[in-house]
């Protein structure tokens, strides 16, 4: 849901900002006053094409910014794309700002880290879907009408998806097995001389290298350590005033104390044990003296060795782990050549099997896309013609079984055709020519999935999104106008929707009320919102009943047009 839209230095507003809330929202205002430029900031925000020309004349820059709660989906896409999400935090929203220069340069941040306008384009379908005067339905492309269809019809594609992802891992793997002969067996000849000089090192653990760094320093230092090593040795055990010595005879007094007196058995116990210390250490640094030159070349073959784990890591790895995981990958690859017959017949049956398997459920989900859209193409008809159109509606299903077109979501291909006139041909629905029918048709759309589904089963949480339907009244009145507000506010008891209009059949619709109008100040024109109390929404829906001069007459017919439409 959308929660706040701010604009600074944008076009004719100087400084301006709005707090939405959920259910609908309706902006309105006399023909001029910028109610399009506030949808037009929004698409900029998410991810639409942006020009200096927009910048307030005399400013450096024109800084855009809107909050919307943070979804699952959204959550993914900034995951995605490195951004920190905040969700661990209290603060569950997502914070997008674009800045747009006078000399043309731009910048765009989320949750005040720097990001590029194709993040905000993949964040643009989780946030909202905007419908705006004059442009076509490029973002309600085939794989949007598709997840319309599958919402409406509650079709799920979870096993397609399974299928198609086994399918694909296994031709994949195929492809790879039926790469060039030439270039394989190349790569054969390399793959075993890695195997082979790999395991001919013999690499006994993974810390070889260090452990062997750590002897080699230990050699490296032999007489000084010899030397230390018997020094220690002397002074412990073996000279004449050597601790053991020492010790043993102080023992023998605390003994005899101990004999008389019991508090000397604990300090005897203890001196025994100092004892036993020093005679344990005195013994090993004799044995570490004693081996420490036990083998005359064992710092050559040290080193001869650490050479040849260098060469290793330097060619296969920054580690011998590196080292033993690359030699057992080139042996694993190698035993895929040198038994690629075999492998080559156990891959194409397996591949059959995904593939038939792909087929049988892609099979059912276009027969269950099919029976949907029948239930959709006759209950959109009524809704879209409950608008002031007089259209012919339908949905059409082309299922290409040719595997190059098999995807997650099927092999379906779903495109929405309409005729708006009596005698026309059913075209794509972005060929449409009015804006305002491309919104009128958007709106039956979506109220025709949020009533209800043709199975008749309980509905679907709505699609965490909010709908931005930009003057969807133009051509209608009268009853068309209300029927018109009525599915606005159906379809705003699911999901967040905002609206400009010009008619108070509409207007009287709303949840929350923006009034959007010029003013001057200081010698210059700027637009502002602000959200209206109950009398203020009286007297706009009485402007926009009688025109500027209020009577009493529209003011009562504009109270009882709000009292009418709660």
């Amino acid at each position: 849901m959308l929660l706040e839209l701010r604009a600074e230095n944008y076009a004719v507003i100087d400084r301006s900002a709005a707090s939405f809330g959920p259910g609908l929202n309706l902006m309105t205002g006399e023909t001029g006053a910028g109610k399009s430029i506030l949808i037009d900031a929004l698409q900029m925000l998410l991810g639409g094409k942006a020009s200096s020309d927009i910048v307030r004349h005399g400013e450096e820059r024109a800084v855009l910014s809107c909050v919307f709660e943070l979804t699952p989906t959204a959550q993914a896409v900034l995951e995605a794309n490195g951004i920190d999400s905040g969700m661990d935090s209290e603060d569950d929203h997502i914070l997008l700002r674009r800045e747009i220069a006078v000399n043309g340069k731009g910048r765009v941040f989320i949750n005040n880290q720097q990001a590029t306008v194709g993040v905000l384009r993949q964040l643009a379908p989780e946030l909202a879907l905007v419908h705006s005067q004059g442009e076509t339905l490029g973002a309600f492309d085939q794989a949007q009408q598709r997840t319309l269809l599958d919402r409406f019809g509650e079709i799920a594609s979870d096993a397609v998806a399974d299928a198609f992802e086994a399918w694909r891992a296994t031709t994949a793997k195929l492809a790879e097995l039926e790469a060039d002969e030439q270039d394989r067996l190349r790569m054969a000849d390399l793959w075993r001389f890695q195997a082979q000089e790999i395991e001919q090192a013999t690499l006994t653990a993974d810390d070889e290298d260090v452990r062997l760094e750590a002897e080699k320093r230990v050699l490296s230092n032999s007489e000084r350590l010899y030397t230390a090593a018997m020094s220690a040795n002397d002074l412990l055990y073996e000279s004449e005033g050597a601790a053991e010595t020492t010790l043993g005879s102080a023992l023998k007094h605390v003994e005899d104390l101990a004999r008389f007196d019991d508090r000397f058995a604990g300090p005897a116990q203890q001196l025994a044990a100092a004892k036993a210390i020093v005679e344990d250490v005195a013994a090993e640094v004799r044995e570490f003296a004693e081996n420490i030159n036990a083998a005359p070349g064992r710092i050559e073959e040290i080193e001869d060795r650490l050479a040849a784990l260098d060469r290793l890591k330097r060619k296969y790895g920054q580690t011998l782990a590196d080292v033993m995981a690359f030699g057992a990958e080139s042996s694993r690859r190698l035993a895929e050549v040198e038994n690629r017959d075999a492998l080559l017949i156990e891959l194409k049956t397996k591949q059959e099997k995904d593939a038939s398997a792909y087929r049988a459920v892609a099979l059912k989900l276009t027969a269950s896309r099919r029976d949907a859209a029948k239930k959709l193409e006759k209950l959109a008809v009524a809704q879209i013609n409950d608008l002031a159109m007089n259209a012919r509606f339908e949905v059409r299903i082309v299922a290409d079984e040719l595997s190059a077109s098999w995807t997650a979501h099927g092999w379906d291909r779903v495109e929405y055709r309409i005729a708006t006139n009596p005698g026309e041909p059913l075209k794509p629905l972005d060929e449409i020519a009015s804006g305002g029918e491309m919104s009128r048709v958007m709106l039956a759309l979506k109220v025709t999935v949020e009533e209800g589904t043709h199975s008749g089963k309980k509905k679907k949480a709505p699609l965490p999104r909010t709908l931005v339907f930009d003057e969807i009244d133009i051509g209608i009145g009268g009853r068309a106008a209300e029927a018109v507000g009525k599915k606005l506010k159906t379809l705003s008891r699911g999901q967040q929707v905002l609206c400009i209009t010009h008619l108070p059949q509409i207007a009287a619709f709303a949840d929350h009320h923006f009034l959007i109008e010029k003013t001057e100040k200081r010698g210059r024109t700027q637009t502002e919102i602000r959200r209206m109390d109950v009398d203020e929404r009286i007297r706009e829906v009485a402007r926009m009943l009688s025109g500027e001069k209020l009577t009493e007459t529209s003011l009562k017919h504009a109270e009882h047009l709000l009292e009418m439409s709660r």
